[in-house]
């Protein structure tokens, strides 16, 4: 498949994904969130792509909706703005389905959809120069967009998600890192590293080992108690251990070696 917005690269089992429109700070034109639900939709039932780096071209990650682009001047309405609406926040939602764990490197601005799609992600690497916000409340629409609502609040508490989501206020690296929205915080020129370093250590575990660890990590989120987590969590350890891939794991660990595991049919 071609992509006129997205760049792809594939690196070993880890898929590199860069949106490319540095020239509108990678803002969501109907072509870029056209490409990044297809993408990821798809992903469900790629085997061959076991991690995903998600990223901006030049210094930014995602300014949000590309507002120029906004609208054809066709037919307007409340049935039609829903499946527009649906369009765009089916991508978290793929996102989250998707078994493959979602690295995103963030320099610079990653404001409103922008925000969302770096909420999405399984880990979040930022530069000193982050710059995140709930950018929809300050062009008359509600903060509550594209998953935010649902995402930020169990991230970071219900005081802090109201502050940035009834305010729009910005957030900066040092402030996301202290409240833990971002594992790191790198210079500029260290994120790729940074983000092939993460993407490495999470290809030592399993194909069937990191698919089922992001399910029941989602899942877990919105388990009903303890007793329903650890459910999950006892399915998936059985599972696991069934497999070749469990022996390779345990023999490599007793012979001090790198494990060679095999691919999921």
């Amino acid at each position: 498949m071609s992509h006129e917005h997205l760049i792809l690269e594939t690196r070993g089992d880890a898929l590199w994904v860069t949106m490319n429109r540095p020239e509108r700070l990678n803002a969501l034109n109907p072509g870029l969130v056209k490409e990044l639900r297809e993408l990821f939709v798809d992903l469900y039932w790629r085997y061959d792509v076991r991690v995903v780096v998600l990223r901006g071209a030049g210094s930014n990650f995602c300014a949000g909706l590309d507002l120029k682009e906004r609208g054809n001047g066709g037919p307007s309405g409340p049935s039609t703005g829903l499946v527009s609406q649906r369009s765009i926040s089916e991508i978290v939602m793929a996102m989250r389905r998707c078994p493959q764990p979602i690295i995103s490197l963030i320099d610079g601005a990653a404001a409103g959809g922008g925000f969302a799609l770096a909420l999405a992600s399984d880990v979040r690497i930022a530069t000193p120069t982050l710059k995140m916000n709930a950018a929809f409340i300050r062009i008359g629409l509600s903060a509550c967009d594209i998953g935010v609502s649902y995402f930020l609040p169990r991230m970071v508490g219900s005081s802090v998600a109201a502050e940035l989501m009834l305010t729009g206020r910005f957030l900066r690296a040092e402030r996301a890192l202290a409240l833990g929205l971002v594992s790191a915080v790198v210079a500029p020129e260290d994120l790729e590293a940074e983000g092939e370093a993460m993407a490495a250590d999470m290809l030592g575990a399993t194909p069937l080992g990191l698919r089922l660890t992001k399910e029941c990590l989602n899942h877990s989120i919105d388990a009903g108690g303890l007793e329903a987590a650890i459910a999950m969590e006892d399915r998936n350890q059985i599972l696991c251990a069934q497999g070749e891939d469990f022996r390779e794991g345990v023999a490599a660990f007793l012979e001090k070696r790198k494990p060679v595991y095999g691919r999921p049919v």
